[in-house]
């Protein structure tokens, strides 16, 4: 029987997110989670663990997914046997990053939702991918396909993100970050945060600019999920 893995997409993002992922990890039963319709925290994880039948879970989440996640595991530590975030982090959004996305939300509803900008994809990419048409039309096209009430929700709870690295890191299986280091949209400072302190997280970090990192970088986070998979759990 293969090892699950269970995966939370990021901000209007489904499970294309994984296609370039699926064929390097065909040894895993990879099952897609996609977020709850929720700009509540509680009730999303409490949909979560309603949906997921399994006794203890390997959880991935990528950007909101990977908050998702971290929120997921500080309430039913118990369904958890290892968690990594990619491109996410446990806390707040920064102030600078939570203003531009509440002006960014108020022209969508006043203008009416038509999708995210070639320049804006492009900023979610490495740049040595930003001129690369098929990528970015599959960021835009994931975008655009969940809709305007997708759209308001999620960006809703980017809003209500609290920081929860505390409460993560007294949490007792292996945990694993991976990100980008000139990634504009995480928290650093969270991260330099959790560096410090001696716990079971590692933190594994790449040069670049990329967000969209299971698109981008889907060899080198296929062989972090499958290290990560064999650690021996507490």
């Amino acid at each position: 029987m293969k090892e699950k893995i269970y995966l939370l997409p990021g901000l209007m993002t489904d499970e294309r997110l994984w296609s370039k992922l699926i064929p390097l990890l065909d040894d895993y039963e990879l099952i897609h989670l996609p977020l709850p319709h929720t700009c509540d925290f509680d009730q999303s994880v409490k949909q979560l663990n309603e949906q997921i039948e399994d006794e203890k879970i390997n959880l991935l989440g990528f950007s909101l997914g990977g908050y998702t996640a971290c929120y997921f595991a500080t309430k039913f530590p118990q369904k958890i046997k290892k968690l990594m975030l990619v491109a996410g982090t446990p806390s707040s959004m920064n102030e600078d990053e939570i203003e531009k996305r509440k002006l960014t939300l108020q022209q969508m509803n006043n203008l009416g939702f038509k999708g995210l900008s070639y320049k804006k994809t492009q900023s979610l990419l490495e740049e040595s991918n930003r001129d690369n048409e098929e990528l970015i039309a599959l960021v835009q096209d994931m975008f655009s396909s969940m809709g305007k009430d997708v759209y308001n929700v999620q960006m809703e709870s980017t809003f209500k993100r609290d920081d929860i690295y505390k409460q993560l890191i007294s949490l007792k299986f292996p945990i694993k970050f991976f990100y980008s280091l000139n990634d504009r949209l995480i928290n650093h400072e969270s991260l330099k945060k959790i560096k410090k302190e001696h716990t079971n997280i590692e933190v594994i970090s790449r040069e670049g600019t990329s967000h969209m990192l299971p698109l981008e970088t889907p060899e080198l986070l296929s062989d972090l999920i499958k290290s990560w998979i064999k650690e021996s759990s507490f």
